[in-house]
């Protein structure tokens, strides 16, 4: 089978944040340092030849692109300083901007003055959008919820939803197809047969559960010297704390849409303290405040090597996530004051604003790691297990 050069790729990847990858001599180095390469997977050194080669097809379809964690140790022990886990770093965010049909993820990434005009203006939109229909600043304890309409937030909550699923299915559906190909996983080979299914989903449970949020690698295999002893503020909890963190607000904001579909609380509407829903999107808040302010302080202080160069992107998507959750809670202490504060009706509109465009613009920034990376792990989970044959099939495997 033929192999299409592009030759534009390494410079393109030198774009979005590789090094000097020209500096590597191909020894092997760095594969054989890494924790997670194995004979199957023998990263990042065959991804930089890819890369070497003008080889976009294979790059972009190479599963080992999203098992990397960012140790850092091949870029320790790499004796030409080509910054193997900085390639690593930038060939995700082009594999994300070479998924996303819109360009938007592109822009973010290439021109960081236009990308950060762009999110300025995308919250402004919003803020101005659901002040035009603002209410009434009285005294009574719910008016700040009642500040911006409920109907307004649901409206506009749902289509940002349907855009996100869109633009998030479009891209995962890309990745996970070239995949496929190039590992001759077919939608037969899944499903076919007990055995086929049960391999299927003991794969996805590890992907999911195991791996991207139990962080199983991550704990064990990934951890560093230059990782802190206390738990609590090692790389792999931080990077888990946000994670969770987010999705727990994620879902309680769908299961809260969802309440309302059913007509058993409109959108927007207080709840007591111990409604369950609230409760999830304070623990979860909790997390992601947690996790994200102490990444924002080592990225600050370049606290180890995996940190050392930050893009504009890394520092929007920290700053949204930080300002969603801040704001959060300043809403909840507003709320608790016996009357509620004139400062609480601009928290409530810049909270809701800010919400939206973490949400809208997460399949095209980092975020999107939480949904490429798991998929990515499946087919790693999925290569693992040979498919044994079936019960008389007197066959020896798929």
């Amino acid at each position: 089978m033929s192999t299409r050069v592009d030759l534009t790729l390494l410079p393109t990847l030198q774009a979005y944040g590789a090094f000097d990858i020209n500096a590597c001599f191909n020894c092997g180095n760095c594969t054989a340092i890494c924790p997670l390469s194995t004979e199957d997977s023998t990263f990042p050194r065959r991804l930089i030849r890819y890369a070497q080669v003008g080889m976009r097809d294979e790059l972009l379809a190479s599963k080992e692109i999203w098992s990397c964690y960012a140790c850092s140790e091949c870029s320790v022990t790499c004796p030409r300083q080509a910054e193997p886990s900085g390639f690593m770093a930038a060939t995700r965010r082009y594999a994300i901007a070479s998924y996303d049909r819109t360009h938007l993820a592109r822009t973010l990434y290439l021109h960081p003055v236009l990308g950060t005009i762009l999110a300025l203006a995308l919250a402004a939109f919003f803020a101005l959008f659901m002040y035009a229909s603002h209410g009434p600043q009285d005294s009574s304890t719910l008016a700040i919820f009642e500040f911006i309409p409920a109907a307004i937030i649901h409206d506009i909550g749902v289509i940002v939803m349907i855009l996100v699923f869109v633009a998030g299915l479009a891209g995962i559906a890309t990745m996970a197809r070239r995949i496929a190909k190039r590992e001759g996983v077919s939608g037969k080979s899944l499903v076919a047969g007990r055995m086929a299914l049960r391999r299927t989903v003991s794969a996805a449970w590890d992907a999911v559960a195991v791996e991207s949020l139990g962080q199983r690698r991550y704990r064990q295999d990934c951890a560093t010297d230059e990782d802190p002893v206390a738990w609590y503020r090692s790389r792999w909890f931080l990077h888990a704390a946000a994670m969770w963190g987010f999705l727990g607000l994620l879902g309680a904001t769908i299961l809260d849409y969802g309440l309302d579909i059913l007509g058993i609380k409109e959108t927007g509407t207080p709840v007591p303290v111990w409604y369950p829903v609230r409760l999830l999107g304070t623990f979860a808040g909790l997390l992601l405040v947690y996790g994200v302010t102490m990444i924002i302080i080592d990225r600050a202080c370049r606290a180890d090597r995996s940190m050392m160069s930050s893009t504009n992107a890394d520092w929007m998507l920290l700053a949204l996530l930080w300002f969603t959750g801040v704001t959060g809670f300043a809403l909840e202490l507003a709320l608790y004051l016996p009357e509620p504060p004139a400062w609480g009706y601009w928290m409530f509109l810049f909270h809701v604003a800010v919400a939206m465009e973490l949400v809208l613009l997460a399949p095209f920034m980092k975020l999107s790691h939480a949904v490429y990376r798991p998929v990515a792990l499946f087919f790693v989970a999925l290569a693992r297990r040979p498919l044994p044959a079936e019960p008389g099939s007197g066959a020896d495997g798929a």
